[in-house]
């Protein structure tokens, strides 16, 4: 703009001498009063091609085409893992893909673990949270390592925070020449794709041109995924030790990750349960997911056992104003609370008050997971809403409680369960697992030991969500979501009463006349289990107990279209229970959908009679013909939800065998048969274990 303003006086002055020029030139032609004038014009003439946008500020220059770029020096990404890594010096790396937490503990484990042996691993990587396109760049680290621990997760699935990494892998073809990996799958084989993601990763990544360092480890929730990883992990360092020509120098180290600190805050600062956003459920904004909750008003609860001495309930949760949206076979995940009077034993047993402030900060400053949970809190709030207080401590925290333990019997007994003998793996599985020992169990039957409060917070791992089949449809209930839960309660074999945290929590929640209405903080997750989009496809469900529960949206969204005067296919139901005058599930309104001619309902009540139990795979195999043509010429789906231990695979292979004896397919075919069913989404299961 400098230039441009020097250009217009320069031409400007230049004007103005040829205009004197000329004036004197021609005097002898006007008179004094004609040059004035002329004069006058011209200086005008002049003003107005020049110096009429003088007075104005200069025009900013257009975006795009002359801004001039910036001098400041850009802030490095958080997301880059190389960078961290080289930054301070790691060169490791251990990936997790947890949806329940787990195999982000094991994760950690082994980033502690990796100190002992004179290693430097990165604090463990959430791939969500982390740029994946640079594992290729690990080559570059000098004897560089990355370990991924990666659960399976519903139908042979990746965990929610590893599918895009999943995705990309699967796709993309990155040079992984010069990458050293190990990988370690979580999974549990009553479900069909048992370990899939861990499978796949490992052999991905050889595809790709990484270097295996240790055979892949197969851990199995059914059986003991403790001992599965232990086995795994006793062979992981000694290869990498070899792999990398390195001497075998364990080092005594501190196994703590984070530091206590008691922080002097107001109380409007202290996080009170949220899962994220401080002060979230006082100032509640969309969009409602599973770190930003939604508090749903509880406004209809109902005992749904007619007699007997358990409990089932139907909970009615009401997501208007929410945004939130299902579908019928939807999951609605719920955040519950632990029960108060075990949260205090943990005060009294280690004599600390429980509503004292409280910040546990990571030591690792390289790490983006500042704390183990929401902080600052107090005990209260932590051992209330962020930590697991019920389930079985893993042998890496028995070690742990060894430390504190005064007593030389109850020191050795920790010791040795911690350890990999034969003798003390066996110990852990019947004092542990068997016995259903919790960790505050393991302080009441172990009195001299005594560790820090902080620390326990530390060990204890975090309370998950806990995940309910629907049991409304949308298209019926377009503002409340439905949920159906047995109340979990059982006797150990050391004599104590263990309850479920979410169903015990759930049951206290019934609406009261002239009270507030309770709140559960919960969020949807979508699910492929789905009716089929045309009403007319027949459909044959099979859900005994509270395996029912997604069928009662099925079964709602089709009488709805049957009342509307659409045309509804077969829609039939397997049900099955203990006994008819007890724990049949929604008898009322079956019968209503029966007699308006949608639902045909086949139901098995095992202890109806004392000499005869029938379970709905006996009813199956007595429809087998019906099934056949149902899935061989009407194009039907068959829908499974309950338990995947024994009934959905009994299920499964009822199927097969029906496919076999009508279809007059061989095994080899009936087994493809099934399985393109599955992959056309017309064999689908919701199932748990």
């Amino acid at each position: 703009m400098e230039d441009i303003a020097a250009g217009a006086a320069r031409e400007t002055a230049s004007g103005a001498g040829d205009a004197a020029a000329m004036a004197a030139a021609s005097a002898p032609m006007f008179g004094v009063l004609d040059i004035v004038l002329l004069a006058g014009m011209a200086g005008f003439g002049i003003y107005w091609v020049y110096f009429r946008n003088s007075s104005k500020p200069p025009t900013p220059p257009t975006k795009g085409y002359t801004m001039q770029p910036t001098l400041i020096a850009p802030k490095a990404n958080e997301s880059s893992f190389i960078t961290k890594m080289r930054a301070s010096g790691k060169n490791i790396v251990v990936f997790y893909g947890s949806q329940t937490g787990t195999a982000e503990e094991f994760a950690l484990r082994l980033v502690k673990e990796a100190a002992r042996y004179g290693m430097k691993a990165l604090y463990p990587a959430d791939p969500e949270e982390c740029e994946m396109e640079e594992l290729s760049k690990l080559s570059e680290i000098n004897n560089s390592l990355v370990i991924f621990c990666m659960a399976t997760y519903g139908e042979g699935d990746p965990t929610d925070n590893a599918s895009a990494f999943y995705e990309w892998l699967k796709s993309e073809e990155p040079d992984l020449t010069g990458v050293n990996y190990a990988v370690f799958g979580l999974g549990n084989k009553t479900y069909e794709h048992f370990n899939s993601m861990g499978k796949f990763f490992d052999k991905r990544l050889e595809e790709l041109g990484a270097t295996r360092v240790v055979e892949a480890g197969v851990g199995d929730d059914d059986g003991n995924m403790e001992e599965d990883f232990l086995t795994w992990k006793d062979t992981l360092w000694p290869a990498v030790l070899d792999f990398f020509g390195l001497e075998m120098n364990l080092q005594e180290i501190s196994m703590r990750q984070y530091r206590l600190e008691t922080p002097d805050v107001p109380p409007e600062k202290l996080f009170t349960g949220e899962i994220a956003r401080l002060r979230a459920y006082q100032t509640q904004r969309p969009p409602f997911d599973a770190k930003n909750p939604f508090l749903a008003q509880v406004t209809a609860w109902r005992e749904l056992h007619k007699g007997g001495d358990r409990s089932c309930m139907h909970i009615e949760l009401d997501i208007s104003n929410s945004k939130l949206r299902y579908d019928a076979g939807d999951h609605v995940a719920v955040y519950p609370v632990n029960d108060p009077v075990l949260v205090s034993r943990f005060g009294e047993l280690l004599s600390v008050d429980l509503d004292t402030p409280i910040s546990l900060v990571n030591i690792d400053d390289q790490s983006t997971k500042k704390h183990p949970f929401p902080c600052p809190c107090t005990y209260r709030t932590a051992l209330s809403h962020y930590l697991d207080i019920t389930s079985n401590p893993r042998t890496h925290v028995l070690k742990e409680l060894a430390e504190h333990t005064t007593n030389p019997e109850e020191k050795q007994r920790l010791l040795m369960m911690a350890s990999s003998s034969v003798e003390g793996k066996e110990l852990y599985q019947q004092w542990v697992l068997q016995d259903n020992r919790s960790l505050l169990h393991i302080l009441e039957d172990l009195p001299s030991c005594k560790p820090s409060l902080d620390l326990v917070c530390e060990l204890l791992t975090r309370l998950q969500s806990r995940y309910y089949s629907i049991s409304s449809s949308s298209k019926l209930h377009p503002e409340t979501v439905h949920v159906t839960a047995v109340l979990l309660k059982y006797t150990t074999p050391t004599g104590r009463i263990n309850k479920g945290v979410a169903t015990t929590w759930l049951s206290s929640k019934k609406p009261i006349s002239d009270q507030p209405l309770h709140q559960v903080p919960i969020f949807i997750r979508k699910s492929q289990f789905r009716l089929p989009a045309r009403h007319q496809t027949p459909i044959v469900m099979i859900g005994p107990g509270t395996g029912v529960a997604p069928f009662r949206g099925f079964v709602q969204e089709r009488l709805k279209a049957k009342r509307e005067g659409k045309p509804v296919g077969d829609t039939v139901l397997f049900f099955g229970c203990r006994k008819k005058t007890e724990d049949f599930l929604y008898e009322e309104e079956f019968d209503e959908s029966i007699q308006e001619g949608l639902l045909t309902l086949h139901t098995a009540f095992s202890r109806e009679e004392p000499d005869k139990k029938v379970y709905v795979t006996h009813l199956l195999k007595d429809h087998g013909e019906y099934i056949w043509r149902i899935i061989s010429e009407e194009n039907g789906h068959i829908y499974v939800c309950g338990d995947a231990r024994n009934m959905a695979r009994d299920v499964h292979d009822i199927i097969v065998d029906v496919c076999r004896n009508y279809g007059q397919l061989s095994s080899s075919e009936a087994h493809a048969f099934v399985k393109k069913l599955e992959t056309q989404r017309r064999y689908s299961a919701d199932v748990w274990s």
